[in-house]
């Protein structure tokens, strides 16, 4: 056994989603297949692990602000490992509950927070979020609470239009008024496609994980019914306060890639 708060990887020739996303970060717990997997993905997309490191600093920014707002509940879906540069390291005296689909990443985040108080892991669909919001398990962990601050950090790619405007649509509805979602999306321009594009989106198709690029007005209307902030979808590097050059036209891959940021809010 692993002690508390580590994770013994077992043996594995499949690559993980979860374990890919810790090579990407620079983290400890991947395994030769998921390098191996990484790079390939970074081979057709050499700018996927910039990407990537804005949207974990994305979740630490959108935490903090909302815990300067006065959040202490936090439900983030579809959230892999949950390492120490999560929500709950961030902010240590929050209730957190995260969730994932996938049993290895389940078994492995039980390893890392299973013995915190504080924290709830799930094994869960993101598609099916009202059974989790209205399972005895979080509601009893949430001690009734409403008023939260939900996470879709990376998530809608893999989505459809539909099941994204039922899941936006089910946290509306059984959210208290004052509720936050703190969201990005992956955006492209619409009618652009480049080879090596096309080949990274058919390796998520093959992998079983439909993979969609929306157009920025698409998403914009994805969002309601929350309420999009006076700012609207800001680009996610303009979002964390980086340098307005710190995107290059390289790093947009030839399809005009773009990752877009809200806080958005259910009105009072």
């Amino acid at each position: 056994m692993a002690p508390s708060g580590a994770v013994e990887l077992l043996p594995s020739e499949t690559p993980n989603a979860a374990r890919i996303y810790s090579y990407t970060l620079g983290g400890s717990y991947y395994l030769p297949v998921d390098r191996a997997a990484a790079e390939y993905m970074f081979s057709l997309v050499p700018s996927t692990p910039k990407w990537v490191r804005m949207l974990r600093n994305f979740l630490q920014h959108a935490a903090r602000r909302l815990w300067a707002e006065g959040f202490t509940h936090f439900i983030d879906f579809a959230s892999g490992l949950p390492t120490d540069d999560h929500i709950h390291h961030v902010l240590p005296d929050a209730r957190v509950v995260y969730s994932d689909l996938d049993p290895e990443t389940y078994d492995m985040a039980q390893q890392l927070v299973g013995h915190l108080p504080n924290v709830l892991y799930v094994r869960h669909d993101v598609r099916e979020a009202r059974s989790l919001l209205e399972s005895p398990e979080v509601q009893n962990f949430l001690g009734g609470e409403r008023r939260v601050a939900f996470g879709l950090n990376g998530i809608t790619v893999f989505l459809s239009p539909e099941e994204i405007s039922r899941l936006f649509h089910d946290l509306y509805e059984w959210a208290a008024p004052g509720s936050r979602l703190y969201i990005t999306y992956e955006t492209k321009m619409p009618g652009l496609m480049t080879p090596r594009m096309e080949q990274f989106i058919d390796m998520f198709r093959q992998a079983g994980s439909p993979f969609w690029l929306y157009s920025l007005e698409e998403c914009i209307a994805f969002s309601r019914p929350w309420q999009i902030p006076p700012t609207g979808l800001m680009p996610l590097h303009e979002f964390l306060g980086l340098p307005s050059d710190y995107i290059t036209e390289a790093d947009q891959e030839g399809v005009g890639l773009q990752f877009y940021a809200a806080i958005l809010a259910k009105p009072e």
